[in-house]
């Protein structure tokens, strides 16, 4: 993260103490020197389960950011590609990284909880983008999401095991969630970005309430844990036919 590609330490606190909006326009020409970009692995394993679903006609990228989810989309969408944020500055670094020419992108700047699309999709993903959403904003966020499928369309995003109670991975976000709610507490605009708020049980319930059917799938580039459960699962929500 620190660098000489990277944000400074110096230029994340600047945009902590923004809106998530500003910050991430400060963010947009460093963010995919980050962490807090989607690995190319999980990018790559999520390309791989989708394309034996597929082919398909047209894709959303959801909350695209620089646009690693458009390149995703690509490879598994033959008729076209949308990618949707509200940061003008992650737009225009998006608008700048050269694309293979053979699946048309368009960008569009605009809320994921206000979508201005009419059914036309036929998938739409996500990627690491439901920590800025407060849980009671899901449900209307997954609303969303089915109002732009066409029948039969699907909303896949990959989901992380969550780490033990006993791994210092654990200790280490309940911190940065600690840390992000006493800042929000004290300082206005919010900046929301948490790591916890996103319970997968409660995710797939809302999923279902939104009217999708819903399905898991291991992604066996990941491993399994000790218990045999998979280390990254796809969530496959489907708007039924009728």
């Amino acid at each position: 993260m620190f660098s000489p590609e990277g944000p400074s330490l110096r230029e994340l606190a600047v945009q902590a103490l923004s809106s998530v909006e500003r910050g991430y326009d400060l963010l947009a020409p460093k963010f995919d020197h980050t962490p807090f970009r989607t690995p190319d692995s999980v990018l790559d394993a999520v390309a791989t389960a989708l394309r034996r679903r597929g082919p398909f006609g047209t894709g959303l990228d959801l909350c695209c950011g620089t646009g690693a989810g458009v390149d995703v989309l690509a490879r598994v969408c033959r008729e076209g590609v949308v990618g949707v944020d509200f940061s003008a500055g992650m737009l225009a670094v998006a608008r700048e990284r050269e694309r293979p020419a053979d699946t048309p992108v368009s960008w569009v700047r605009a809320d994921a909880r206000a979508l201005p699309f009419r059914p036309g999709f036929d998938l739409v993903v996500s990627f690491g983008a439901f920590g800025h959403f407060l849980p009671g904003e899901l449900p209307g966020l997954f609303r969303q999401a089915h109002s732009v499928l066409r029948p039969g369309g699907s909303f896949a995003f990959p989901v992380l095991a969550p780490p033990r109670v006993t791994s210092p991975a654990h200790w280490m976000l309940l911190g940065f969630d600690t840390v992000m709610r006493v800042r929000n507490a004290l300082w206005r605009p919010p900046f929301v970005m948490y790591y916890r708020a996103f319970r997968p049980g409660e995710v797939l319930r809302e999923l279902e309430r939104a009217g999708f059917d819903v399905e898991l799938e291991a992604l066996p580039e990941f491993g399994r844990r000790r218990d045999g459960s998979p280390r990254v699962r796809l969530v496959v929500a489907r708007r039924p036919l009728s």
